[in-house]
């Protein structure tokens, strides 16, 4: 099974996960890839150097998703934690087979031009579109959304002119002050309507065929990422792709529709991406606020899935595992046979793993206790009887698909 993917719209969902982790929609990486296609436009770069470039500029800081608040607003050079997250980036990509020609220039992408770096790279050893990006990096993190922009423009300017030499290749300096000159340049970093005219622009390089293995690879490279974001569960995603494979086989699936129910398994919980750790990580019952919070996350999960051409079914099985029978669930309150069986095996595979985790409110429980519960939500009318069924039916190969995400991760 093959998906003829725009890797625009691909990497364009990656990256808004991204940014809904750093603490809202800051565009921050979504810029960096407008400044560097502008530099690229200036320089002598093929068509899949300059594709590639603006693939790698999306999801630059794919690193970072465990250690935003020690990165914001750090430069380049010699920082333990910027290496830490540009190295975390390429270590998270490299055996992919999707994304590992991206993993070397995330991994130099914050090198200092004159070799002041943990790498001990210096000048043309750093790779050129780390050293595009590691520039177009430093003038998107400057720009500060709530200030007018033309009052930014002369430090911004002032502060790449310093870093000439030092932090950056002078050539590439030049190239960015002659852009720098355009008004419009500077009005398209902060305006959002300008983001769409881009990626459409972008986008026209052309799709991927990407094959199922291809697309599991990447949900597996995004799970990690969700589970980096939220420590106390860690490997939450994967036991929930196990267990709603394992459903979909047992409710006679295809083979591919199998993978498919493990990879919106892996990417049921990406919105939670746009929830502050404290708060997955407090160690009670959240208050009404809080609560109301984390409610937002499968709206998310939706919404970063649905555009990507190919995987609406996914969207679907994944955003809504929180959805309920009686239709008092949530986000979008969607009942009875408005619910796909997809959806409702995610559900049910969600609702039997966390129960079966250790949580910073809950211990572990009892299989009993859990069958128990989950039977009692199937006869008030809230999760699919006859998954429960099928989940209990065989309790030793359950626990053998458990056992067998723990042993993967402990490897």
């Amino acid at each position: 099974m093959d998906f003829f993917i725009s890797p625009i719209q691909l990497l364009q969902s990656i990256s808004l996960a991204l940014e809904l982790s750093a603490g809202g929609l800051s565009s921050h990486q979504w810029r960096v890839a407008m400044i560097a296609d502008h530099v690229a436009d200036k320089l002598d770069l093929t068509r899949e150097e300059r594709q590639t470039l603006v693939h790698v500029s999306l999801i630059h800081d794919i690193g970072a998703v465990a250690s935003w608040e020690k990165v914001a607003g750090l430069r380049v050079g010699k920082s333990a934690d910027l290496y830490a997250h540009a190295y975390a980036g390429y270590t998270l990509l490299k055996d992919s087979a999707a994304f590992h020609d991206m993993a070397p220039y995330i991994r130099y992408h914050h090198d200092r031009w004159d070799g002041n770096n943990i790498s001990g790279l210096s000048g043309k050893q750093i790779p050129l579109l780390s050293r595009i990006i590691c520039l177009s990096d430093n003038v998107a993190i400057q720009i500060d959304a709530q200030r007018f922009i033309f009052d930014q423009v002369p430090g911004i300017l002032e502060n790449i002119r310093e870093g000439s030499g030092t932090y950056f290749q002078p050539e590439l300096v030049d190239v960015f002050l002659r852009i720098a000159q355009s008004e419009g340049f500077w009005l398209d970093l902060i305006n959002a309507y300008a983001f769409p005219e881009f990626f459409k622009r972008v986008g026209r390089y052309g799709d991927i065929c990407y094959s199922l293995e291809d697309v599991m690879d990447i949900a597996e490279i995004l799970a990690t990422v969700v589970d980096w974001n939220d420590p106390f569960t860690g490997g939450h995603s994967r036991r929930v792709a196990v267990i709603s494979e394992y459903l979909a086989s047992q409710k006679g699936f295809c083979a591919d529709e199998v993978k498919l129910m493990r990879i919106a398994g892996l990417l049921h919980d990406i919105g939670k991406l746009a929830v502050s750790r404290t708060i997955l990580e407090k160690p009670d019952r959240l208050n009404s606020s809080e609560f109301y919070i984390i409610k937002q996350h499968p709206y998310y999960t939706y919404h970063i899935l649905h555009n990507i051409e190919g995987l609406q079914d996914v969207a679907v099985w994944a955003a809504y595992h929180h959805e309920t029978l009686d239709g008092k669930g949530y986000p979008f309150r969607i009942k009875g046979e408005s619910l796909s069986l997809g959806s409702r095996i995610v559900a049910v595979a969600d609702i039997f793993t966390a129960l079966t985790e250790k949580r910073p409110y809950h211990a572990t429980m009892e299989r009993d206790a859990v069958r128990q519960i989950m039977q009692g939500m199937a006869q008030h009318g809230k999760i699919d009887g006859s998954l429960v069924a099928v989940l209990f039916h065989d309790p030793e190969k359950i626990n053998y698909l458990i056992a067998h995400v723990f042993a993967i991760q402990k490897k």
